[in-house]
């Protein structure tokens, strides 16, 4: 029991001490939403809020922690944090490292009251012959292999049609692309060559 309780808070000084190396430019309250989100979504295996909360182990009510995370996860990434979270794992990657990204989907065939819910070609249950579209989102991932051949996400977003400023899939790619080249120092050509083989593979 004391070796297990003694590695749980290894593990948690760790995840901490990845937190602080992103979020160390950050005021007081962004950087403590930072650490709870990283050891919360680790330690419940989950990314509900209400299950991240129940990890926290906060004297204050539930609903008001939840709310609380749901204000910060509002405000999006902040910039600062962007850019320390980019120059941590660029010492991870290889000089010339591979890039993947993924344009995907989220369904959501049963949602009604979801934001922006808009229309995606089911990847599951299409096929070369038929298309089967649902409700849902389109996903854009970008990740590197490291020297170990492990990935790690330089972008991830989740957008849809129905938004008031969305132009195309491929404008919300670039971006992703646009965002961590300058980190990866990856010329933007093979990036696009890259991209557009895979694609027209």
């Amino acid at each position: 029991m004391v070796n297990f309780t003694s590695s749980t808070y290894q593990l948690k000084r760790e995840i901490l001490s990845f937190s602080n190396k992103i979020s160390f430019k950050l005021s007081m309250p962004e950087r403590k939403f930072n650490a709870d989100m990283t050891y919360g979504i680790l330690a419940a295996q989950s990314c509900l809020l209400t299950d991240i909360v129940d990890q926290l182990h906060e004297n204050s009510k539930k609903t008001n922690s939840v709310e609380r995370l749901t204000r910060h996860l509002s405000n999006g990434i902040p910039v600062r944090a962007l850019h320390s979270y980019l120059s941590l794992v660029r010492k991870w990657a290889p000089d010339d490292p591979i890039i993947h990204i993924d344009d995907s989907d989220i369904v959501k065939p049963d949602g009604y009251k979801f934001e922006a819910l808009g229309l995606v070609r089911d990847g599951s249950k299409s096929t070369n012959t038929k298309t089967v579209y649902q409700k849902g989102y389109h996903v854009t991932e970008a990740c590197f292999l490291t020297h170990n051949n492990h990935p790690v996400s330089i972008f991830s977003k989740i957008h849809s049609a129905k938004e008031k400023n969305f132009t195309s899939v491929n404008d919300i790619t670039f971006d992703a692309m646009q965002r961590a080249q300058p980190s990866l120092e990856k010329p933007l050509s093979l990036w696009t060559e890259a991209m557009m083989t895979t694609r027209c593979s």
